[in-house]
């Protein structure tokens, strides 16, 4: 038998071509390895059998240059370290997470007589367990404690284009034992729901799709039950996820939730400031998302079942919006009614913007009306030919942070979802602004693995599963 060293595991070749575990002798830091995944390969694979060789990252350490070598055709990847000395160290960073947690493997050491070494070639993701990574190589000089690390990386499988590659990063951060994002958010979930459903839809890629169920099976007792909580707008976040969903898989139980959803919302619909369904179960405040959210849910359901009552609920959904006063004199739709004078107040944000559009959009293919596609026309020419909540020409929240916590990183996504939409009913009318947002984020708002920050126009900052949502919806429409 031939002996390969694979972190702290020996694979053993054995004569039929397998590889046979073993136990390798070791300290208590080297025992703590990834454990060997197989995949088309087994880690430890020779990088001399490599189909490709590409290598996108390096970093540098007391004089040695490491680098990760990427075999798209394998879907592996294996470290350098080049212009070293005999005892320097190399080895790869392995993880499921988007770098957040790794597992070093492979580590190896260049041996007397070298000045270059390598790992053997590693699996990025674990398909069996449906772990999606990114790898980095690492190393030190023999004789030096500094650590150095390139970038996180990964193989293009799964990430060919830049939906793609976008849609891969986001499914780093979901949770497989909730069914969530980012461990258990809850509304901004449905949103990166949305976001991979429809990247299925228009990229083609299914590879995901197993999250939808794994979701709804883990999450349709949670809350109040069937996606509903005491955040309306929530519960409409969740069931327009479900019709997504009901219209990728023709699964009826997800139309029926998104059912049960909008009768949720439905019965917070009252006459207090003549109409409208309140923003939370206790009654205190009625806003444009709630009520945008209203609009488009009921408008969808009537499209996909025929039942009248939802197309009366969005219409008198829309009755009552306009005269609300919550689009102001510059066609911006802004947060929400005072109770005292039922009338507009605060200021506004790009969902409340994006997601009327969207309500609008859908009502006008219900219904025809012309009204409502020309307020949808007026509403995404603010910020599109007017300027309105952008920088540059590039969309930017008002207060727009530096960090992707909170609920405002989806946002920008909502508004991206909903333009796009627009965009389809006008025959690419907005198609230039899209890709214009699009190619400026994807040049200067991005990491090595396609992870994005809050600024679309840069400089990127660290993400999390609603930056890349909001990214995702974005790269979606064009």
């Amino acid at each position: 038998m031939k002996r390969k060293i694979v972190g702290a595991v020996v694979l053993a070749v054995t004569a039929a071509g397998g590889f046979v575990a073993q136990t390798s002798a070791g300290s208590a830091a080297e025992l703590e390895t990834a454990a060997v995944i197989c995949n088309l390969h087994c880690d430890g694979r020779d990088p001399a059998q490599a189909g490709g060789d590409r290598a996108p990252v390096s970093a540098a350490v007391h004089g040695r240059t490491l680098r990760a070598h990427v075999s798209d055709p394998d879907t592996m990847i294996w470290a350098t370290i080049e212009n070293g000395a005999a005892g320097d160290e190399t080895w790869l960073d392995r993880s499921f997470d988007g770098g957040r947690t790794w597992t070093p493997a492979g580590r190896t050491a260049v041996p007397a007589g070298s000045r270059a070494w390598r790992t053997g070639m590693f699996n990025v993701d674990d398909w069996n367990a449906r772990g999606v990574g990114v790898l980095r190589a690492c190393g030190k000089a023999g004789d030096r404690p500094e650590v150095a690390c390139t970038p996180w990386v990964r193989s293009t499988w799964n990430a060919g284009d830049r939906k793609r590659a976008a849609a891969t990063a986001l499914m780093m951060r979901y949770d497989q034992s909730t069914g969530l994002f980012d461990g258990n958010a809850w509304w901004t979930s449905a949103n990166a729901m949305s976001a991979l459903i429809e990247n299925a839809r228009v990229s083609g890629m299914g590879s995901y799709r197993y999250a939808i169920a794994n979701t709804y099976d883990r999450q349709i007792n949670g809350a109040w039950g069937q996606f509903r909580n005491e955040y309306i707008d929530d519960t409409g976040w969740w069931g327009l996820a479900w019709v997504a969903a009901y219209d990728l898989t023709g699964d009826v139980r997800y139309l029926n939730t998104a059912r049960a959803d909008a009768d949720h919302m439905h019965a917070y619909w009252d006459g207090v400031c003549g109409g409208g369904v309140w923003w939370r179960s206790d009654k205190q405040y009625k806003n444009a998302i709630a009520n945008s959210l209203y609009i488009q849910l009921n408008a969808v359901l009537a499209q996909r079942t025929g039942d009248a009552a939802y197309r009366a609920r969005a219409e008198a959904g829309w009755a009552w919006f306009r005269n609300t006063g919550m689009i102001n004199g510059d066609n911006l739709v802004i947060d929400g009614i005072s109770l005292q004078t039922c009338r507009g107040v605060s200021g506004p944000l790009t969902y409340n913007q994006g997601v009327l559009i969207h309500a609008l959009t859908e009502l006008n293919r219900l219904t025809g009306s012309a009204d409502a596609l020309g307020t949808a026309r007026r509403l995404a020419d603010a910020v599109t030919v007017s300027g309105r909540l952008t920088q540059n020409g590039i969309l930017r929240e008002p207060g727009e942070q530096d960090s992707c916590t909170g609920d405002q990183p989806a946002w920008k996504g909502a508004f991206a979802r909903g333009l796009g939409t627009l965009d389809r009913a006008t025959g690419g009318a907005y198609t230039p602004w899209l890709r214009r947002n699009a190619d400026t984020m994807h040049a200067a708002n991005r990491n090595s693995f396609d992870a994005y920050g809050s600024h679309w126009s840069g400089p990127y900052v660290d993400t999390n599963h609603s930056c890349q949502q909001s990214a995702l919806d974005l790269l979606n429409t064009v």
